[in-house]
């Protein structure tokens, strides 16, 4: 079946996302360790991309976890450093199929607030032909839930998707509805499958 539609993840594809290495640079990595092992941060980071509200749930992580309200409070002052860097060649794979008339849609776990944060920085966050955004909808990957609310909400299932993602339990639950993926290692791997799916010449993916 003909691939009808161009799924993306963001966080790792489109632009960085390595919470770690930035306290490290920011409080060292003694000291980073320490806190990633005493405040879940995942789970913190997971709910808020499930719909919590950005500020309100630093706030209360930051009153449960008073011993490292400052760090919480840098987290939530300098997110947009942590999104970071911009993976051009993505933006650009992006931008070639939608010259040939290949509808690109993101399927991201990212919050609502720190969603429209990235936007003001990152304006290709607004040029998707749809936005499948976990906030949004309530559900996070790998859930099958939010797969099934993208091919629902586009009309399209299967082989007429292909989706990439950094993360393989992602990958893996896309798999598991037929879906065609990609692993996202780096951009142009991501090009080359792009390439031999015949969606783009090799000069179109540079």
């Amino acid at each position: 079946m003909t691939i009808k539609a161009v799924v993306f993840d963001i966080g790792n594809v489109f632009i960085g996302w390595q919470p770690e290495q930035f306290f490290d640079s920011v409080i060292g990595e003694e000291c980073r360790r320490g806190f990633f092992a005493a405040v879940d941060l995942h789970g913190m980071n997971d709910r808020i991309d499930a719909g919590a509200p950005f500020k309100e749930t630093l706030d209360q992580t930051a009153k449960d976890n008073p011993d490292w309200a400052d760090e919480l409070q840098i987290w939530q002052d300098r997110w947009i450093e942590m999104a970071a860097p911009l993976i051009p060649h993505s933006e650009r794979l992006m931008y070639a199929l939608q010259a040939k008339g290949i509808p690109v849609f993101s399927l991201t776990n990212f919050g609502i607030q720190t969603y429209d944060l990235a936007a003001e920085t990152y304006p290709f966050m607004r040029k998707f032909d749809r936005d499948f955004i976990s906030g949004h909808m309530g559900v996070i990957k790998p859930a099958a839930l939010i797969y099934q609310m993208l091919e629902d909400g586009s009309g399209l299932s299967g082989d007429e998707l292909i989706f990439a993602d950094d993360r393989t339990d992602n990958v893996a639950a896309a798999d598991a509805r037929g879906w065609k993926t990609h692993l996202f290692e780096h951009p142009q791997g991501w090009a080359d499958r792009l390439v031999a799916e015949g969606l783009l010449t090799e000069t179109e993916a540079k």
